[in-house]
């Protein structure tokens, strides 16, 4: 059978690699899956219950839940986002399904999609599905990961139709000020970029308060704003996101994500509703277990002479190794039984780091840093 050229042309997932070595071994700590290690909290998953206990099974409106596009319009506000219910909001199958809706909708084949780097591993093989031809754009440690008017145009990102953004950022944990974010809107509206901005971390940010480019003058109409429940509510597996935008530009994903998943899953859709209305509280609660975890994990590496980012958001570490960052982790895995990411998978810039998550409990962590101490001192 052929395959299309535009899936052959994507590598299976550096992540992925990691994972089944890991799974060759018994009493492994994995540090390497983004995943919260809490459960959604316990009014939402009742939600859920109750919403299979009354039938709730058939397919809601293609956008979702009307009541439930309402209470995302209301939850936004906090990050002085404002948008219809009615006409601007899409809530999909994950913040992942709104990405390859996007993707389909904004990019036609040949155009040139900007992804700044290091970044999540699914934007490039995403342009790539889409037909478009990534550019990376390198953000550098010295600049705290953050996207500069410099690097777009060093990269050449004035010929992009489309800029994506992370912040915060996973691997990084880097987040962007207002002042650094008002340089990308600029450069975004001087060359006349749609911006695709995932901010599905924005309640995870530990150092000041979240700003999204959404909220630059003449950003609003050029930018779709992602989030979801994964994160911040801990829902990974309910599988709910949602989109924010311009009503041609909510028009234009509906069209395709009405033939491809033509509505969100219904039990998620309760559960979501459930989790805006009571779960504040949680999720303030979890956030404050990270920024724990988060600063015991740089102290750790500060006392074994890693060099190590202070991420500001998300919940990601992203020490360099001094090397092959393939290697390093590899070995680690091997010899410690400790599995972590190779910051190389997350594209230009990540090489020589390594990507380690601290959603993990705080004793699995003390035991996880301390054969990575270890494994250091040893080598």
């Amino acid at each position: 059978m052929r395959i299309a050229d535009r899936v052959e042309r994507v590598p299976p997932s550096g992540i992925r690699r990691f994972f089944e070595l890991a799974e060759e071994k018994e009493e492994i700590i994995s540090l390497g899956v983004g995943e919260p290690d809490f459960s959604a909290p316990w009014a939402a998953r009742t939600a859920a219950i109750g919403s299979l206990e009354r039938g709730r099974t058939s397919y809601t409106a293609n956008r979702g839940m009307r009541e439930l596009r309402t209470q995302i319009a209301d939850h936004v506000r906090r990050y002085d986002l404002d948008y219809d219910p009615d006409e601007e909001i899409l809530v999909t199958t994950g913040a992942s399904e709104a990405l390859d809706v996007a993707m389909r909708a904004f990019v036609d084949p040949g155009d040139c999609v900007a992804v700044h780097q290091p970044s999540y591993i699914s934007y490039v093989p995403g342009v790539v599905f889409a037909g478009g031809e990534p550019l990376a754009v390198p953000t550098r440690p010295e600049n705290d990961f953050a996207l500069t008017y410099e690097d777009l145009t060093n990269a050449g990102a004035e010929d992009a139709e489309v800029l994506v953004l992370c912040y915060p950022n996973n691997p990084t944990g880097a987040t962007m000020s207002r002042s650094e974010l008002a340089e990308v809107a600029e450069f975004a509206v001087k060359h006349d970029l749609t911006v695709l901005s995932d901010e599905i971390y924005a309640a995870l940010t530990y150092v000041g308060e979240h700003t999204s480019i959404a909220t630059f003058p003449g950003m609003r109409e050029r930018t779709v704003v992602f989030n979801g429940f994964s994160k911040a509510y801990a829902m990974t597996g309910l599988r709910l996101g949602y989109a924010l935008g311009p009503p041609e530009a909510i028009r234009a994903m509906n069209r395709i994500h009405q033939y491809s998943m033509l509505s969100a899953p219904t039990t998620a859709q309760y559960a979501a509703l459930e989790a805006l209305r009571s779960c504040g509280d949680e999720v303030v609660e979890m956030r404050d277990q990270y920024d724990r975890r988060r600063r015991f994990v740089l102290s750790r590496f500060e006392e074994m002479g890693l060099d190590c980012f202070e991420a500001r958001g998300a919940f990601y570490a992203f020490p360099h190794c001094g090397g092959d960052d393939e290697r390093f982790a590899e070995e680690l895995l091997r010899q410690e039984d400790v599995a972590v990411v190779p910051g190389s998978v997350f594209g230009v810039g990540g090489e020589g780091h390594l990507r380690i998550s601290y959603a993990t409990g705080l004793d699995e962590l003390r035991t996880a840093m301390n054969r990575i101490e270890r494994f250091v001192d040893a080598r």
